[in-house]
């Protein structure tokens, strides 16, 4: 919006003084040749007092003539008569058909000519006597304005004028722009942070009044979230306490039952019940832990969880490998997901694999962001035809609801589950995790 705002606004106001400066500039031209016009008006009258002196020296009139033609766009030359050029006082001797005729008519005359005009005056030596034969003519040339120090100077006075109003109407441009654009910001960094874990200083209303509006009616908005998250964080933990209490009963009636197996089999209904309980209010309160995009370090996590596991490898006499690449590399997922996923892909090795079978747990990161957690085995590989993913699917007897969950993970994060044999003919699944958002 600011980058657009100040190219219409350079647009308009360059066409603006091109509109002005260019007429300006003529008008210039012309005011400098209508100025040298009347300069040689007044030569002309200069020249013949001088010409008709009653001396008639053409020694001073040599002089005259040296001393205002210096260039200044007007050259000025008495003809006298007489076929001999040499005669002729000033630049360019010689006349024409226009002289002679000025001459022989007695009057003045002023023609265009390439190059600009030209005024012929024949001058009166005075006398009853005085014929065409023996008067001379002035002859004043006026040159066209052209590129001279004069009209140069105004010109670039004109256009550096243009280019200062331009550059002044830009940082207008650019100071009204900043007044929409930051505000705009501000909300949009406020939007972003508010799914954070921690909620954001609510945002100043400034700017333009349109955008003082969206930032209240933002505020009001989140406030209202709150609450309803408030009370839904309330209601969950009132469910909780209240599922708590007939579960513990129920517990206390069990183990009051003479029949241990009976006993049993209730007290591990109701674990995997109070289990449930658990995760429905973790699941609930996730929001509140992780923030709306949960991230967390995915090479730290898994190195961690992985040394976990390795003190069992070594009690059932297997070869525990971890290769982890050092540094950071953050997932979009949670840290407790991420560590559900290497129990997952662990606790099938150690189930599904004789003791002694060796265990290679790699995570390298991944070309355009994320992370690759592969685990290889050496155990027998996955039975064939099976969907290891497959919700409630098992080549060996259990739920079948770890691989899925592990992709689930896995595709929430923007990568996925594979699945195949490794080069020794044991398992290899490999998991990747994308980046955060």
């Amino acid at each position: 919006m600011r980058r657009s705002l100040i190219l219409t606004v350079a647009a308009a106001v360059t066409m603006v003084l091109l509109a002005m400066l260019v007429p300006m500039a003529v008008l210039l031209r012309d005011y400098a040749l209508e100025d040298r016009l009347s300069r040689a008006a007044l030569e002309v009258q200069a020249t013949e007092t001088v010409v008709s002196g009653a001396d008639r020296d053409r020694g001073d009139v040599q002089l005259y003539l040296d001393r205002i033609n210096r260039g200044n766009g007007i050259e000025t030359t008495v003809l006298y008569p007489g076929e001999d050029p040499s005669t002729d006082v000033g630049p360019d001797p010689g006349e024409d058909y226009r002289v002679v005729q000025a001459r022989n008519t007695g009057q003045a005359r002023v023609d265009d000519v390439d190059g600009g005009a030209e005024f012929l005056v024949p001058v009166s030596l005075g006398g009853s006597s005085a014929g065409p034969a023996d008067t001379p003519v002035i002859r004043v040339r006026v040159h066209t304005p052209g590129l001279e120090s004069a009209i140069v100077r105004s010109l670039v006075l004109l256009l550096l004028l243009g280019l200062a109003l331009l550059v002044g109407a830009l940082l207008l441009a650019d100071r009204i722009g900043r007044s929409f654009v930051q505000p705009v910001r501000a909300l949009a960094s406020y939007a972003q942070q508010l799914g954070d874990r921690r909620r954001p200083e609510p945002v100043v209303p400034e700017g333009p009044p349109e955008v003082r509006e969206l930032a209240g009616a933002l505020n009001r908005l989140v406030e209202r979230v709150e609450v309803l998250l408030e009370r839904e964080r309330a209601s969950v933990s009132d469910v909780s306490h209240r599922l708590r209490t007939p579960i513990t009963a129920l517990r206390l009636r069990a183990e009051s039952l003479t029949d241990s197996e009976e006993r049993e089999r209730l007290g591990t209904d109701l674990d995997h019940l109070e289990a449930m309980v658990e995760h429905v209010v973790r699941e609930a309160r996730r929001s509140e832990r992780e923030g709306l995009v949960a991230a967390c370090d995915a090479l730290t996590v898994v190195a961690d969880r992985a040394r976990f596991w390795e003190p069992l490898a070594e009690d059932q006499g297997r070869t525990f490998t971890l290769y982890v690449d050092p540094g950071e590399a953050l997932v979009r997922t949670a840290e407790e997901d991420l560590r559900a996923v290497v129990d997952v892909l662990l606790d099938n090795v150690f189930t599904h694999t004789p003791e002694g079978a060796a265990v290679q747990v790699t995570c390298a990161r991944r070309a355009g962001g994320g992370v690759v957690l592969s685990v290889v085995d050496g155990g027998p590989g996955f039975p064939d035809g099976v969907d290891v993913a497959d919700r409630g699917t098992s080549g060996a007897g259990s739920t079948g609801l770890g691989l899925a969950i592990v992709d689930k993970t896995a595709t929430e994060s923007g990568g996925g589950l594979s699945w195949g044999s490794s080069p020794e003919g044991g398992g290899r699944i490999v998991v990747e995790l994308g980046p955060p958002a």
